[in-house]
């Protein structure tokens, strides 16, 4: 199981710098890959090109670049430019985002995403493979019919290193895992639980050499109940926050995982002003399954399960040099 390092996206008020800095250390520490999120601030691209230039080894993931952000061409460009730039080390991770986002933040409708990720996926090789572009579904029309004629299919003009770069998709719902099994080289799947992932997702469908990537949050510290108070408010706002009511993504994994109840209270909660209190109804037990908080012993001891739940690549999300190190440590 090799180990990456989920830097996530820089904080309001905080400099991408700071994420940059602890990435270059998990280079030296023997981590694997580096993975930078976007959100409606820092974009998931521009880190991860200052960061390949100061890097050798350190393969570089968007976690993830947002489908409705980027039409499939410029995405097949920036993918080929980057993975140009650094030397073929370049993962696409692409997700659809949420509702609150598709249509508060980049102005477009939400709906059907299995459709648009496929079509997506699909120009996008269509591009890095050089073929002569020509798309006409439901979702994506190129060229465009019925504007002004002019429009003629096109090949990319840069050369990429690899007909293939790998396409990682961020995928929560049953459909939508399934579908990335069949048309990704990798998942990027949240709230990762050893104890409960071979039966909530299908994980029999993953062919052999696909990348199953959990991000999972993690602390080394010797105080574990404070170490999990911190990780609570992590889990609230997305079981709570992070989509509407009856549309929240986090919630219904997390009552697919059994706590039902605790997910209609952690949203009313939240929804409600009261984030404190919704972030202490985040179980311990819950903590406990999905993050990695503790010494690096009891964190060696926690790894076994991720090494045998199926998960083939551990990205380590933390702002915490010395978990970095830890859980390099615990991995050894």
């Amino acid at each position: 199981m090799r180990l990456g390092f989920y830097m996530g996206y820089a904080q309001p008020g905080t400099n991408p710098l700071e994420l940059l800095e602890l990435a270059r250390e998990a280079e030296t520490l023997g981590y694997d890959s580096a993975w930078a999120a976007e959100a409606w601030g820092v974009d998931a691209i521009t880190p991860l090109a200052w960061l390949g230039a100061q890097t050798t080894t350190l393969k570089l993931g968007t976690g993830i670049m947002q489908l409705p952000g980027r039409s499939p061409a410029n995405a097949a460009m920036t993918a080929v430019t980057l993975d140009l730039l650094s030397g073929g080390r370049f993962l696409m991770g692409l997700g659809t985002s949420g509702p609150q986002v598709v249509e508060g933040w980049h102005g477009q409708e939400w709906g059907k995403p299995l459709g648009k990720t496929r079509e997506y996926v699909e120009i996008v090789r269509t591009i890095v493979r050089r073929e002569r572009l020509e798309h006409h579904g439901e979702h994506y029309d190129i060229p465009v019919q019925g504007g002004t004629g002019l429009g003629k299919p096109l090949k990319l003009m840069a050369r990429p290193l690899r007909a293939e770069i790998p396409i990682y998709l961020a995928a929560i719902a049953p459909k939508a895992v399934e579908q990335t099994f069949e048309i990704a080289d990798g998942w990027l799947p949240i709230f990762w639980s050893p104890e409960q992932a071979r039966t909530v997702f299908p994980l029999d469908r993953a062919r052999e050499g696909f990348d199953i990537a959990p991000s999972v949050p993690a602390l080394v510290t010797d105080d574990v109940e404070s170490g999990r108070a911190m990780l609570k408010e992590y889990y609230s706002f997305y079981i709570g926050g992070m989509g509407a009511r009856g549309k929240n993504f986090y919630n219904d994994l997390f009552t697919r995982y059994g706590y039902e109840a605790e997910a209609r209270e952690i949203q009313d909660l939240f929804l409600g002003g009261n984030q404190r209190e919704a972030a202490a109804k985040v179980p311990d037990a819950f903590v406990d399954e999905v993050a990695l908080v503790g010494s690096v012993e009891r964190i060696r001891d926690r790894l076994a399960a991720w090494r045998e739940s199926g998960a083939t690549t551990l990205l380590v999300s933390t702002r915490d040099s010395a978990t970095l190190r830890g859980v390099a440590e615990a991995a050894s």
